[in-house]
């Protein structure tokens, strides 16, 4: 009678252990602090997972506490890392046509973006992305504008002869092209530069304006409006095989959590805009909008710079152009 009691406990606790170790943790990492609009997203996508009972969680390893943020790509490509939010354009060593997600002119407002995240653009990027194991889970773009410490810039002309950080390669080429003469440096170090006068002007994300308390440092400032020229695409990212793995109901539930995450995201990142042009407004710096004719000019001047240089440099640069550039 001992025997038989003894057996059928470990028959019980051999099926609870067996359905512990059926739950899968998933690791996701990010560059951000947990207050940023993008640890947000991969927070909702893990909350939902974890509401729905699917035996999975997903550990989120923030603030670059895991990997570097242009060292992730490749881990996550190689199945060292299941997860990440990133800027594609990171990984363009590894695929040049994600340079194309940090092109100006590119993307005309968030609607637009929405648009480009559901074409066949994407859809052509997305196939890249599959050849290194890596699927998206949320498409975003976040926006960017202008700031100048003593002069309002909307328009090509505003920049020739100031020193200029931008945002990106691409950035950079359609810049000089403008007449600027570019300073390369990370968005953290815009601050101090002109406050010692290294910098006339910069460009970033409408974040980065606020959370680096730009508006100290200059008199105008030209926000993401009802067009801008910065648009960067910061998708969560997933490790294809795997998501092949996890079996139909996490697979599920993975997918409509992204899906909620998604609506979030665009919604936040027209906010963020809004929301750094009070900041600015606030602190006493005049705000300058950029108009249509102004975003045409500047379109006009990347296609002479960055949009040759990219289809120059990338085999297939041209056709992923040209999809890019059909979205309305």
């Amino acid at each position: 009678m001992k025997t038989k009691f003894l057996t059928t406990v470990a028959i019980v606790a051999s099926i609870g252990f067996g359905s512990a170790a059926s739950a899968e943790t998933l690791r996701l990492s990010h560059q951000w602090s947990n207050k940023d609009v993008r640890h947000k997203v991969a927070q909702i996508v893990a909350d939902e997972v974890a509401a729905a009972d699917v035996d999975l969680e997903i550990q989120i390893f923030g603030s670059k506490s895991l990997f570097k943020p242009r060292e992730q790509y490749r881990p996550l490509s190689r199945g060292q890392l299941d997860m990440t939010v990133l800027p594609l354009s990171y990984a363009g060593g590894q695929q040049p046509a994600y340079n194309l997600t940090l092109m100006p002119g590119l993307v005309k407002n968030h609607d637009h973006a929405a648009r480009l995240s559901a074409s066949p653009f994407m859809e052509a990027l997305e196939e890249k992305m599959a050849e290194d194991d890596v699927m998206v889970l949320v498409h975003g773009y976040l926006a960017g504008g202008f700031a100048g410490k003593d002069k309002c810039i909307t328009a090509p002309e505003d920049v020739k002869g100031l020193q200029t950080r931008a945002a990106g390669k691409a950035f950079e080429q359609m810049l000089a092209g403008a007449g600027a003469s570019i300073a390369s440096m990370a968005s953290s170090e815009i601050y101090n530069a002109m406050q010692t006068g290294v910098l006339n002007a910069a460009n970033t994300s409408s974040s980065s304006f606020v959370s680096y308390r730009i508006y100290e440092q200059v008199s105008c400032y030209t926000p993401a409006g009802d067009v801008a020229l910065w648009f960067m695409y910061q998708p969560l990212l997933m490790n294809k095989s795997t998501f092949d793995g996890l079996n139909a109901e996490q697979q599920a539930a993975l997918t409509a959590a992204s899906a909620k995450a998604e609506a979030y995201y665009l919604a936040e990142a027209k906010k963020e805009d809004a929301e750094s042009e009070q900041v600015f407004r606030d602190a006493g710096v005049e705000i300058a909008e950029m108009s249509a004719e102004d975003f045409a000019a500047w379109r006009a001047l990347a296609q002479e710079t960055s949009y040759k240089a990219f289809v120059e440099e990338v085999p297939d640069g041209q056709a992923l152009l040209d999809m890019a550039l059909a979205v309305e």
